[in-house]
């Protein structure tokens, strides 16, 4: 059994600092309200996300450009989360964490993605390049002893992968609290279930 030092805590990068930009809490306002309601017209979703209806028409005109705006925020905040996270740097369970952090940071484009992913699937390009970087990352943690080798790097790409944004769902949705949310991903995904 491989031993994972789980009360040893990396520091975690913010990945607010990624984006840096005035528009990063309007997006995240814009992407949970569209999640909240999908069928909102602009004008409930610039009240929903506490803006003026005339900042969100600056923004963009209709339904269709905002969410080909916060696809494209989406997709690149979370590149920038995995090159910030540094995968190949230190212990691959530190570098998890990381990792972990950054996503939960913008649970708000997680559950954007989740709901209009078969959108921002229609150019797979990025996708493909998360999985090619997760992969090898799982990859070398097998490598070095971290994570199990009886499960291919892939598959423990997508098992990650579900957790968190399952996990990161169930907590928008009330039914898991937010307090030691990242332990219990990295403990379920880590540990399992099983006794």
């Amino acid at each position: 059994m491989i031993h994972i030092p789980l009360c040893r805590r990396a520091h975690i990068p913010m990945a607010s600092t990624l984006v840096g930009n005035d528009d990063t809490k309007m997006m995240a306002a814009l992407a949970l309200a569209l999640v909240d309601n999908p069928r909102a017209s602009l004008q409930e979703l610039a009240k929903a996300a506490g803006i003026s209806k005339a900042t969100l028409y600056r923004f963009c005109r209709t339904r269709d450009e905002l969410i080909e705006r916060l696809l494209t925020h989406s997709m690149g905040v979370f590149s920038k989360a995995i090159d910030a996270a540094e995968l190949d740097q230190g212990h691959p369970i530190d570098a998890l964490r990381r990792l972990t952090g950054m996503y939960l940071e913008h649970r708000e484009l997680t559950a954007f993605l989740i709901y209009y992913w078969r959108d921002a699937t229609k150019d797979p390009a990025v996708a493909e390049q998360w999985d090619v970087a997760l992969d090898a990352f799982f990859l070398r943690g097998q490598r070095e002893g971290a994570f199990r080798v009886d499960i291919p790097a892939a598959a423990l790409t997508e098992v990650w992968g579900s957790v968190v944004i399952g996990i990161a769902d169930a907590e928008r949705r009330g039914r898991v609290a937010r307090l030691g949310i990242s332990a219990l991903i990295e403990n379920a995904f880590l540990r399992g279930v099983a006794l």
